[in-house]
């Protein structure tokens, strides 16, 4: 497989889109996250961040998992079952041990203050295992160990515009009833399944995409109906919980059961991510497929940078919380300084002697 500058770009888009996304929670967007520091509210502000982190769930975490597929087969082929199982286990198994016994821990003392390294060392010895943003780790092994007993094969022929939107209206049904098991906020082991029936389903088109050529030929014939009908879809959401009472104060559930919140929402994620990640993928290979220094040196930290990026930010974010600011000027600088420091401290663990084979 050649190289794919391209998406070497995307992994570092998305990167910098999952720490601006905790970000985000931090300052009034819902989710969960370690710190919240200003509750969300239906201000213009409040709207965009519930639109920001909304079309963020909807794609980029898939994203990864299509991208993820992608390089699988070809890993597998290249290292054989025992290789493959290894490098897995130490690329993705390491980061969240250590996340999980010792970073998750740490960016839990930060968000309560005092700091001190006793309190740290408790939580270290008591807290448990909590994988945090590495549950994608935690995914990506269970997925790898899935591919390792099931090769998926398919038709050599690109899918058509029907084939599109019928994969969107079964990740939507899917996600529908996982979300009657495990609505969206409930944990399981971490992973918050309600949103795995995309995860599972692009992580498989990934795979199938690397072994018949579905990333270099797709084209804008494909993919320019899709994006038009997300951009149409974008505003959906906030229609919806308009609609539904969110701006009378009114509780709105999107997270479970058959309301129809919870029905817009499910069915909305696929329809609007499908065109989302096919414009980022033909865009970006136009566009961006060449060497460059800079892409180079981003790239290569992205990884570390996602593994480190929950402590930072919260430091960051409790650094900041006596600066009285408006939430959208808090979430610029806090965004930018956690990516920052995230990247230095990256650049930093890349110098210990055998990192890389790890990050």
């Amino acid at each position: 497989m050649s190289r794919a500058y391209y998406i070497d770009r995307i992994r570092v888009i998305l990167t910098v889109l999952v720490v601006l996304h905790h970000t985000a929670i931090t300052y009034g967007a819902p989710g969960g996250w370690y710190l919240n520091e200003i509750p969300g509210d239906a201000s213009p502000t409040g709207l965009f961040f519930v639109l920001f982190v909304s079309v963020n769930q909807a794609y980029f975490m898939g994203f990864f998992f299509l991208l993820a597929g992608y390089f699988t087969p070809a890993s597998y082929s290249r290292k054989g079952p025992a290789r493959f199982a290894t490098d897995r286990f130490v690329r993705l198994g390491i980061p969240l041990a250590v996340y999980g016994f010792l970073l998750n821990p740490l960016a839990i003392s930060i968000s309560r203050p005092p700091f001190t390294m006793a309190a740290y060392l408790h939580r270290v010895t008591h807290t448990g295992w909590g994988p945090g943003p590495l549950w994608f780790a935690e995914a990506l092994l269970l997925f790898s160990a899935a591919y390792m007993v099931w090769r998926p094969a398919a038709s050599a022929e690109m899918p058509s515009a029907r084939s599109w939107f019928f994969s969107a209206l079964a990740v939507g049904g899917g996600a529908l009833v996982f979300r009657q098991f495990w609505p969206l906020g409930m944990d399981f082991m971490g992973m918050q399944l309600g949103f795995f029936s995309s995860y599972i389903f692009l992580f498989v088109v990934g795979t199938l995409a690397a072994q018949y050529d579905w990333l270099n030929r797709l084209a804008w014939p494909h993919v320019r109906p899709w994006a038009i009908f997300s951009i149409v879809l974008l505003p959906a959401m906030v229609v919806t919980a308009a609609l539904s009472g969110a701006l009378d104060g009114k509780p709105v559930n999107f997270n479970g059961g058959f309301g129809i919140p919870a029905i817009v929402y499910a069915f909305w994620e696929p329809l609007v991510a499908w065109g989302i990640i096919g414009a980022y993928l033909v865009w970006f290979r136009d566009r961006f497929n060449r060497p460059s220094a800079l892409w180079e040196y981003l790239a290569t930290r992205a990884y570390a940078v996602y593994i480190v990026h929950a402590p930072v930010l919260v430091g960051v974010s409790m650094v900041l919380r006596f600066w009285h600011a408006p939430a959208l000027e808090k979430f610029a600088v806090t965004g930018s300084l956690a990516l920052v420091v995230s990247l230095a401290v990256s650049t930093i663990l890349l110098m210990i002697p055998g990192a890389r084979r790890v990050l």
